[in-house]
């Protein structure tokens, strides 16, 4: 039985640096290739993507009846601010990930009573702009995403005006 405990002790040290690793390395690369999936428009700027196909498909499993928005976000030089236009009689959805992949923050349309709204996301310890809505972060990086539900997909001619409302752009002045 004493040949194997060394080997078994050392297995399982391995065993837990291997997952411990996976645990917190894993969720910063998956950010990392959605940023650059969905950074199409930059980083800390709205970009409002084509309807998912079989051959287009910036994120896992995207429905094909939700027009996606996206801003990749960089907080390391200041805050940002999301402002968000909900498209009349349609659900829609902000959810802001964190670098970790963590959702920090959701409000759909119904939560936001059909109003636009804007929050400031910044990290702890950064300066925002006085009575603003704001979501603090731990982490620099993350995507906000957008999603707004389509009846049918041809509609989105209709409709992409008023999504296009929606942005993300530095706080220029947070005092």
């Amino acid at each position: 039985m004493r040949n194997w405990f060394g080997p078994l002790i050392a297995g399982t040290i391995l065993a837990t640096v291997t997952a411990w690793t996976a645990i917190v390395v894993i969720p910063y690369g998956l950010m990392n290739v959605a940023m650059e999936r969905l950074g199409q428009g930059g980083v800390n700027r709205m970009s409002h993507g084509n309807l998912a196909t079989p051959a287009r498909q910036p994120v896992v499993r995207p429905s094909p009846d939700l027009a996606y928005s996206s801003c990749p976000y960089d907080l390391s030089d200041g805050p940002l601010a999301i402002d968000v236009t909900p498209v009349d009689g349609r659900y829609s959805s902000l959810s802001i990930f964190d670098g970790a992949t963590d959702v920090i923050f959701v409000r759909n349309d119904i939560e936001a009573e059909g109003k636009p709204y804007r929050v400031i996301l910044a990290r702890n310890g950064q300066p925002v702009p006085p009575g603003a809505e704001v979501v603090r972060t731990n982490h620099d990086k993350g995507i906000a995403l957008i999603r707004l539900l389509l009846q049918d997909p041809s509609e989105i001619g209709k409709l992409d005006a008023v999504r296009r409302q929606s942005s993300c752009a530095p706080v220029t002045n947070p005092n």
